[in-house]
C-alpha cells in the first residue's frame, strides 16, 4: 500500500513519456502507459469521460485542411481524408495495392441520401444498425450527383468506387457518429480505410498502429481498445443488391442470424480465421482459382 502512495505521489512518471512526431498532434484519451498504468494515469489526468465532439471537430478540421487523420472506431483505428491528395498519400503510406477501395465514413442519413438501393436493400440494413445496433460496411449503388461523392476529384472517387457501387461504413462509435454528422451538415466527404500496412491486419490499439502509418497522418485520435477487437478482423461489408459478401467482419455471426432470421437471406459460413485472417472472400476465391490452376 506505502508503494503504491509513492508511486501515485511522485512528482515524474517512472518512465518517459512519448511525444509525437514533430510537425505532428497526438491526441491520448486513453492509457498509453505499460507500467503501472492505473496509478500513472492517476497522476497524469483525472478520471474523465471522452471529448466526442471536440475530437470529431478536430478529424474534420484535420480533413478540410488537405491532411489526413487517423481515428477510433470500434472495428479498429482507420485513417480519413477527403480529397485525392490525402487519399493518395494515406494509399502510398499503407502500401496498397490499386484494386483496394476506400470507403465512405457515414451514417444511416449519409446512406439515406447517397445510396440508390431497393426498400428490401434499406429495410435490411435499417435492421441492422438500428433493431440490432451492429456496425456495418453496406455496398450499393449510389447517387453521383449528391453533393459528398461529387466533391471528390475523378482520380479519387474512381479509388474509392467499384463498378458504380460505393461502401458506406457505418454505426462504429459515437467518434464516427458525429464526424459523419459533420460532414453531412457541412458538405464534407470523408473515405478512407484501416490505418494499417497492408497485410498486416486491423490496427485495434493506437499504439500498435505501424509509424508509417502515424508519420502521413496530421492528427492521431486514440480512444483505447476497439470495442469489437475480439473479432481479429475489421467491419463485415455485404452488397446488398446481390447480397455478396465481400468481406466477413465484426458480428458477422449476429449479421447472418439476423438477415436469415427476419429477411430469409443465407450468408456463406465463416471459414474461421486460422483460413481467411483478412474475412475477403474473393481474396480466398482467387486463390482457390490460383491452387486449382496450378
Amino acid at each position: 500500500m506505502l508503494r503504491r502512495f509513492l508511486l501515485a505521489a511522485s512528482p515524474a512518471p517512472p518512465f518517459p513519456a512519448r511525444a509525437p512526431p514533430d510537425g505532428h498532434r497526438l491526441i491520448i484519451n486513453a492509457d498509453d502507459v505499460a507500467l503501472f498504468p492505473v496509478l500513472y494515469q492517476h497522476k497524469a489526468r483525472p478520471m474523465t469521460r471522452l471529448d466526442i465532439a471536440g475530437n470529431a471537430r478536430r478529424v474534420v478540421d484535420v480533413v478540410k485542411a488537405g491532411d489526413v487523420a487517423v481515428f477510433h472506431t470500434d472495428v479498429g483505428y482507420a485513417g480519413v481524408g477527403g480529397c485525392e491528395a490525402a487519399l493518395t498519400r494515406f494509399f502510398r503510406a499503407k502500401g496498397r495495392g490499386a484494386h483496394k477501395r476506400n470507403a465512405m465514413l457515414g451514417s444511416l442519413a449519409i446512406h439515406d441520401e447517397v445510396h440508390d438501393m431497393a426498400a428490401r436493400a434499406r429495410e435490411m440494413i435499417r435492421a441492422l444498425v438500428l433493431d440490432h445496433d451492429l456496425p456495418i460496411s453496406a455496398i450499393g449503388p449510389f447517387r453521383a450527383d449528391h453533393p459528398l461523392p461529387a466533391k471528390l476529384e475523378p482520380e479519387a472517387l474512381a479509388a474509392s468506387t467499384d463498378g458504380g457501387t460505393l461502401a458506406i461504413l457505418m454505426n462504429v462509435g459515437p467518434l464516427e457518429a458525429e464526424m459523419a454528422r459533420l460532414a453531412l451538415e457541412e458538405g464534407q466527404p470523408l473515405f478512407g480505410s484501416s490505418a494499417n500496412l497492408t497485410g498486416t491486419g486491423t490496427k485495434f490499439r493506437a499504439e500498435d498502429i505501424q509509424p508509417e502509418i502515424r508519420g502521413c497522418a496530421a492528427l492521431v485520435v486514440d480512444q483505447g481498445l476497439s470495442k469489437y477487437h475480439h473479432y481479429r478482423r475489421s467491419s463485415t461489408m455485404i452488397n446488398f443488391t446481390t447480397m455478396e459478401v465481400v468481406r466477413i467482419g465484426a458480428c458477422y455471426e449476429v449479421i447472418t442470424d439476423v438477415l436469415a432470421r427476419w429477411f430469409g437471406v443465407e450468408l456463406p459460413p465463416d471459414p474461421g480465421l486460422d483460413r481467411l485472417p483478412s474475412g475477403h472472400l474473393r481474396e480466398s476465391q482467387r486463390h482457390a482459382a490460383e491452387k486449382a490452376s496450378a
